[in-house]
């Protein structure tokens, strides 16, 4: 008799959800600055262990995972490394030259930006290079940054729509769904549009007075210096991802070779060694992925899956994909956006890629709503805190998030849909 066989169904049930609830807080809290993967790791051990979840089911879950979170330790590296070349630091300088010392202006140019980044070297970048970035150049300009440091924590959520590399639900659901490269970007390129047009026009409305405020002594914006190797090394890597898709090669290997060629420049000119490149990939973000994956997979398989299977709307007209985006983002408040993408993609995979993606844009979209939705807006928060304190509340971030995302996703379904109609899945 097997293990599996051994554990009663209860049991089961009720330790594998307080073993993800378990790992949540501590994501949510990481005492003493521990690392998420302190608990997950030991937790999906416990899952195992007891019967929670199978072996050969953990196994297949993390085979599963393997690719994903290889080509995530890849983007990591490339990120860090055009932030060693100075891409970063020329974008806030690009930024403030732009904009002039006018307030909106600077929140456009960030909108623009933070985009960009979030979508061509994932939201990791926004969230740790970009955010710092932007708080300096705010300073520096004496203008108000509560409405540019919110929009690069909603911007990392909801501009990652738009291609499989942009962030780690994208890569599952580009997994799921059977869609090249270029079809995914193609569905995927109206509802990013519009959900950033959306979200641009709730932040104007609701940072008007911060961006109607006087403009303090600004500093003078210096011409920055164009990090050409970086911008041709990621312009290569993002025509390598069209070619590999194409060919039928994992878009890890086009990641990997990016990374390698701006993490080798710096190793030959002193600027990193081994152990630099090794911290960029955070092995330990790495293991508290693939730990939570298989805590996630033993809810799964004690029953979640039957639950949410009934509740997920069929078919992939407006009224259904708008269903399956709204429970998406509700399940991503209450679980965090990993763990509900983990658990609704095999459910919605069946009803074709429309179904999918709408899954993507519930998971992507609704974590704007609450800290804990995502695991990148846990990130910046602890960012924004240690850098500038005073500039985010809990209140103003919640109440930002009502108004933006509830239309952000409306807009984006409908867009969605339209895709689906012209574009065809």
């Amino acid at each position: 008799m097997s293990r599996r066989t051994v554990l009663n169904t209860p049991f089961a049930e009720t330790l594998s959800v307080a073993l993800l609830v378990a790992v949540l807080l501590w994501a949510v809290a990481r005492p003493f600055g521990l690392a998420e993967a302190v608990l997950a790791v030991p937790a999906a051990g416990v899952a195992v262990a007891t019967g929670a979840i199978s072996p050969e089911h953990a196994l297949a879950e993390a085979e599963r995972l393997g690719p994903v979170v290889g080509f995530l330790a890849a983007v990591l590296v490339l990120a860090h490394f055009c932030d060693v070349e100075g891409l970063f630091t020329a974008c806030g300088a690009w930024t403030a030259r732009w904009a002039r010392g006018r307030p909106r202006r600077l929140l456009t140019a960030v909108f623009v930006l933070a985009s960009a980044i979030t979508a061509v070297l994932s939201l990791d970048a926004t969230v740790v290079l970009l955010t710092p970035v932007v708080l300096a150049t705010a300073s520096r300009m004496g203008i108000r940054s509560r409405p540019h440091v919110y929009a690069c924590a909603h911007l990392s959520n909801t501009a990652s729509l738009l291609l499989p590399v942009s962030n780690l639900t994208n890569l599952l659901a580009f997994t799921a769904s059977g869609l090249s490269f270029t079809r995914f970007a193609a569905l995927m390129a109206l509802p990013w549009l519009v959900a950033i047009a959306v979200e641009y026009l709730v932040f104007r409305r609701f940072f008007a007075g911060d961006l109607d405020a006087p403009v303090l002594d600004p500093e003078p914006a210096e011409a920055p210096e164009l990090p050409v190797f970086a911008l041709v090394t990621v312009g290569c890597t993002l025509a390598g991802f069209v070619v590999a898709s194409a060919a039928g090669i994992d878009p890890a290997w086009v990641a990997l070779a990016g990374a390698l060629v701006l993490a080798g420049r710096a190793l030959l000119r002193g600027r990193a060694t081994v152990r630099t490149v090794v911290g960029a990939a955070s092995p330990a973000f790495l293991a508290f992925v693939l730990a939570l994956g298989i805590v996630v997979r033993a809810v799964v398989d004690n029953g979640l899956a039957d639950a949410l299977r009934h509740a997920l709307p069929g078919g992939t007209g407006p009224a259904a994909l708008l269903g399956v985006a709204a429970l998406a983002a509700v399940l991503a408040n209450l679980i965090n956006n990993l763990p509900a993408v983990l658990v609704l993609l095999p459910l919605a995979a069946p009803a074709g890629p429309g179904a999918v993606l709408a899954v993507l844009l519930g998971v992507n979209i609704g974590p704007n709503l609450t800290y804990a939705g995502s695991l990148a807006t846990l990130l910046w928060r602890r960012i924004v805190q240690h850098r500038s304190p005073d500039d985010v509340t809990l209140g103003e971030f919640t109440r930002l998030g009502l108004l933006a995302t509830p239309a952000a996703l409306l807009g984006a379904v409908g867009a969605l849909w339209v895709s689906l109609q012209l574009v065809g899945a």
